[in-house]
């Protein structure tokens, strides 16, 4: 594709040869002719020199750094770089049609323009809506329903009773709808709580492999609209996410705690349960949070707090050794201080 094509495509701007043929996306060091890279730091700006890509996309400021390059400008080079990869790359969506060795319920509604992998089974009154793709291995609960649009992998679960709406992406190995983990004291032993809930994912989210979202004990757990959630990620029964939130891989989030909008949590962070968090919150990476949080900001360590007092905690952890010798020291000090004392007296 001609670089002023490209430019068109994502709303930027060219600077130099817009003719230029672009066919290729590469990282700044391995780009040759035919290619197009991004820059977006100003501490990369020695690349502009020291590429051999077609193009390169950045900002206006790096665009004026006085190298004789074909540019295309954007406000978000990183953005840009995704649209322009997107483009160069398109997802072929598989044949519209239904694998002989699938198993349907005769209850079962298949929208238009569907397909349906090899041993896929769906099962009674479950329904999927047009030029969704569902790939071999898949399983659909009873009474389930997924949107239109929606791409699940090969071996998603889908257990019974889950609303997924439209345009959602599901990869390998989630399960959805497994029982929330409730169970009630008797005796030495413990009493299953029933799972009688189901979950809601809301349009365009996002699972990655091999993620696990509980039932509801009563009622649903929810994934608001746009939400990205990467791969081994637990989230249990009765949690509610906002919208637009990005999970990063290994959190878990325990059950009946509410996720604002706009929340970010960072890989290996841990939310007790029945809490509230407030939207547009951050939680760095393992991050133990056992506290509501009422406003945003950036939280870190455990139990998380505010990063800047956090990153205070920690220089004054490193330093305990030291302060350790110091008290001792002191102590021996004071000590010897007091027997001196009572000789006197």
């Amino acid at each position: 594709m001609k670089l002023k094509d490209l430019a068109d495509k994502i709303k930027g701007r060219v600077r130099g040869n817009g003719d230029t043929e672009i066919s290729r996306v590469m990282g700044a060091e391995a780009a040759g002719e035919g290619d197009i890279t991004f820059i977006s730091n100003p501490k990369y700006t020695r690349f502009l020199g020291e590429t051999n890509a077609s193009a390169v996309i950045v900002t206006e400021e790096l665009a004026d750094a006085g190298v004789d390059k074909n540019f295309l400008i954007a406000e978000d080079p990183y953005l840009a770089f995704a649209k322009v990869l997107s483009i160069l790359n398109p997802k072929e969506a598989p044949e519209a049609g239904i694998s002989k060795s699938a198993t349907i319920a005769d209850s079962a509604k298949i929208g238009s323009n569907v397909h349906i992998g090899a041993n896929v089974v769906i099962e009674d009154n479950a329904s999927i809506g047009d030029n969704s793709s569902i790939y071999a291995n898949t399983y659909i609960g009873k009474n389930s329903t997924l949107g239109s649009q929606c791409l699940i992998y090969p071996n998603v679960t889908i257990r019974e009773n889950i609303e997924i709406k439209d345009r959602v992406s599901i990869h390998s190995g989630t399960v959805v709808g497994s029982d929330g983990f409730g169970y009630a004291k008797e005796g030495s032993g413990a009493f299953k709580v029933p799972q009688t809930g189901g979950v809601i994912i809301e349009d365009d989210v996002e699972l990655g492999a091999s993620v696990t979202i509980d039932r509801g004990t009563i009622g649903e757990t929810i994934i608001g609209a746009g939400s990205k959630i990467d791969n081994l990620v637990q989230i249990a029964h009765n949690v509610k996410i906002g919208k637009c939130c990005i999970i990063v891989a290994q959190v878990g989030i325990s059950g009946s705690t509410t996720i604002g909008d706009g929340v970010t949590i960072a890989g290996q962070s841990g939310i007790a349960g029945h809490l509230d968090i407030a939207d547009n919150v951050t939680f760095g990476a393992r991050s133990g949070v056992t506290n509501d949080v009422k406003e945003p900001g950036v939280f870190t360590g455990y139990p998380a707090m505010d990063h800047k007092k956090w990153l205070r905690v920690q220089s004054v952890y490193a330093k305990l050794p030291e302060l350790s010798k110091r008290i001792k020291k002191l102590e021996m000090e004071l000590e010897e201080l007091r027997d001196t004392d009572k000789k006197k007296k």
